[in-house]
């Protein structure tokens, strides 16, 4: 018997989950696509929860179902037969199950054709979104992206002409080209990684010091560095110059993070400035997508390098799975006409 505690509303229409590398988030969503309840558990697909010493792993997928069960068993039980639909690393040949990458351009309909399923003991089935394949020279991959793009695009009411660009920030932050609701292209930049790698493993880091607060003084320094007179040095010459700035008591510890996000992000934006430029028809809608603060300065450097004003873009993951599951006929209950799920404006340092 469920605790009268762990009783959820029978309104609820689907359970969805963006399931990535280090965490789980879990959407318990209403029958018209809201979202009634999040939970955060730290069980990527790289850190599952470990079998107990009297229940050794007996069949593929355990761990997943164990994670499963941490996260959201409670809804499971309340509501049993609620769909389960998944995106991201959880779909990788290191997740669950593989789901097949799927070329570009691709849209919502054939993201929801192309569904895997994970059958389960107890329950109903998973459903994990496909990824994405970019062909070419140089292949590109997207997994768990696609469906943050598609809850972008469901949130803006365009023509079925206007080209969109859509940045996600993060540790490898991409930028998507998407037209007539259609992701077309996209481009992967390891920024994040990069940051986090030359904090931490490189001589920039020794002479580093957290900070109370974010310095945007040195964030844009390091802006205006990478779009500079030399800038034709490009970013392995520039950084450098985190350590040199702070030899010469030009740049405090406290600033040299702060100064390095700056070289990395400005050099990332000015090669997506250069690129959009060999680009026929440039987008007339930006919007980002992730988390705030890093949104905040990817709002500045866009528009340091003459970008408009981004949108910024909420819950966008949450209702990319919702349209997938309708699309699906993993739910029926039309989606209504919400509220405009982003905040518009420049975000100025």
């Amino acid at each position: 018997m469920v605790p009268a505690r762990f009783l959820v509303p029978a309104e609820a229409g689907l359970i969805a989950l963006d399931w990535g590398t280090s965490a789980l988030r879990a959407f318990r969503m209403g029958a018209h696509g809201e979202v009634l309840e999040t939970r955060h558990r730290p069980w990527g697909i790289m850190n599952l929860p470990p079998a107990t010493a009297s229940a050794a792993d007996g069949e593929p997928g355990a761990a997943f179902e164990r994670a499963l069960q941490d996260t959201c068993g409670d809804w499971l039980a309340a509501t049993p037969g609620l769909p389960l639909l998944a995106c991201g690393m959880v779909g990788s040949a290191q997740g669950w199950r593989e789901a097949k990458y799927l070329p570009t351009p691709t849209s919502l309909d054939e993201l929801a054709r192309g569904l895997t399923l994970v059958a389960r003991r107890d329950g109903p089935p998973l459903h994990i979104v496909p990824g994405l394949l970019q062909q070419g020279t140089l292949p590109n991959v997207m997994r768990g992206e696609e469906t943050q793009v598609l809850g972008v695009l469901a949130g803006l009411a365009l023509s079925t002409d206007t080209p969109v660009l859509i940045g996600l920030p993060g540790t490898h932050s991409k930028w998507v080209l998407a037209r007539r609701g259609r992701i077309e292209q996209f481009h992967t930049f390891m920024t994040g990684d990069v940051f986090a790698a030359l904090r931490g493993h490189t001589i920039l880091g020794k002479t580093m010091q957290a900070a109370a607060a974010p310095d945007d003084a040195a964030f844009a320094r390091g802006l205006e560095v990478a779009r500079g007179s030399d800038a034709a040095l490009g970013l392995l010459s520039h950084i450098f110059s985190t350590r040199t700035l702070g030899l010469t008591d030009a740049l405090a510890p406290t600033a040299q993070a702060d100064y390095l996000s700056g070289l990395l992000i400005g050099h990332e934006v000015a090669s997506l400035a250069r690129a959009q430029d060999q680009t026929p028809t440039a987008p007339q809608t930006l919007v980002l997508c992730g988390e705030p603060d890093l949104c905040r300065r990817y709002a500045v450097a866009l528009q340091t390098y003459g970008f408009a004003a981004p949108t910024i873009a909420t819950q966008a993951t949450a209702t990319g799975l919702w349209q997938i599951a309708l699309a699906a006929g993993l739910v029926v209950a039309p989606a209504p006409s919400p509220s405009h799920p982003f905040t518009a404006g420049s975000l100025a340092a």
